[in-house]
């Protein structure tokens, strides 16, 4: 099998990558991190070539960061290519049944450093990984003297940036469909979860840590806190429907409670599970509380009156709300909310789990949700 072409993958402002079209990854990984090497590796027995060493990981983004490192002067004039082992390092909670993630070996000109790696075919978002590198001399025949490998490093791709959330709420708008009015925000839960908030929190729910449902490189996932709620309706009542994956006992809130010109709107994350239906998540936040200072910095702000999926307008003096029919949004509130503000009653329908999102994995074949970076 031959290594697939680099250019995009490794590259410098001065030199591009160069192709090495008869060297396989089997033959590259035969020469492992410990020296192992083969006759039939097409890489040459051991000379002295630099060691790297003091190896630096820099600007780093959810699918490209730059390396550079130190390496004595001597043979350094000998140097044609850099040889890179980047794996995913192993998390001692993944499923042993699955299969393995192949090590990507990667093979570079030699050009000034740093040099950035970039691929998304290999480089996922919020994943550690760990790095060696090794100098090599490609020889008229082909084959390659090598250097010994460097010390191996751990580093963390980083989350999606306000471009890549971008890009994804661009593909969400696509979808979204047409508007739906709607007056209430709900919170479904279990009735033990409502008798605990009056008891231990002086009747106020209180925000929560973000699960890690969604996109793997969301920024929100583990770090944002907030309540949810959910605003959808159903088409032929336009109010709220009377099954939920969540619990048997829902808080309903005035919509205007919630989201007034003293909020600002933020686009969170657009995804699937492997169904026909997608989800949006959107954060309302009270302008200058933490939350809105976090959304600030991480997230796209939306138009609280033009937009494709949540709105807030006005019409003769009242506040008029609309959400978008074909997309399931998922609302989260930065802020404390008091049960005094709504009202708590149990609902006539189902509790269908199957619909529920918790720590639910982002399909990462759907065109429709995906974009050109990790998953």
């Amino acid at each position: 099998m031959e290594v697939p072409r680099l250019d995009h993958a490794l590259s410098s402002p001065s030199s591009p990558c160069e192709e090495i079209k008869n060297l396989s990854l089997e033959a590259i990984q035969l020469c492992d991190r410990d020296g192992n090497k083969s006759q039939d590796s097409g890489i040459a027995e051991m000379e002295e070539l630099p060691v790297p060493h003091n190896i630096k990981i820099s600007n780093i983004t959810c699918d490209s960061f730059k390396i550079s490192w130190e390496m004595d002067s001597k043979s350094k004039d000998r140097i044609t290519h850099y040889f890179i082992d980047l794996n995913k390092k192993e998390n001692k909670n993944s499923n042993k049944f699955k299969h393995k993630d192949v090590p990507t070996k990667l093979v570079a000109k030699a050009v000034p450093l740093p040099m950035t790696v970039r691929g998304h075919w290999f480089l996922s978002p919020r994943t550690e990984y760990t790095v060696a590198v090794q100098t090599a001399s490609k020889q008229v025949d082909g084959d390659y003297v090598v250097s010994e490998w460097s010390e191996i490093i751990e580093f963390c791709t980083a989350d999606y940036s306000k471009v890549h959330l971008t890009q994804l709420l661009e593909k969400a708008d696509v979808i979204a469909g047409r508007m739906l009015k709607f007056s209430v925000f709900y919170r479904n839960q279990h009735k033990e979860y409502f008798d605990y908030v009056r008891e231990h929190h002086g009747d106020a729910m209180q925000p929560s840590v973000k699960d890690n449902s969604g996109s793997h490189g969301s920024p929100i996932s583990g770090k944002l806190e907030g309540i949810f709620f959910s605003c959808s309706t159903e088409f032929n009542t336009g109010k709220p429907p009377q099954d939920s994956p969540y619990g048997r006992y829902r808080f309903e809130i005035a919509a205007e409670k919630l989201f007034n010109p003293n909020t600002n709107l933020y686009f969170g994350d657009f995804y699937c599970m492997y169904t026909a239906y997608h989800y949006v998540i959107l954060v309302i936040a009270p302008v200058g509380s933490p939350g809105d200072e976090f959304c600030k910095q991480r997230l796209p702000q939306l138009n609280s009156k033009d937009n494709k999926f949540l709105t807030c307008t006005e019409e003769d003096g009242v506040l008029v709300y609309h959400h978008a029919q074909d997309v399931i949004l998922e609302v989260i509130y930065t802020d404390p909310v008091a049960l005094s503000l709504g009202t708590v009653a149990e609902i006539t329908g189902h509790q269908l789990m199957s619909l529920s999102t918790a720590n639910a994995k982002k399909d990462p074949s759907c065109k429709t949700c995906n974009i050109s970076v990790g998953r």
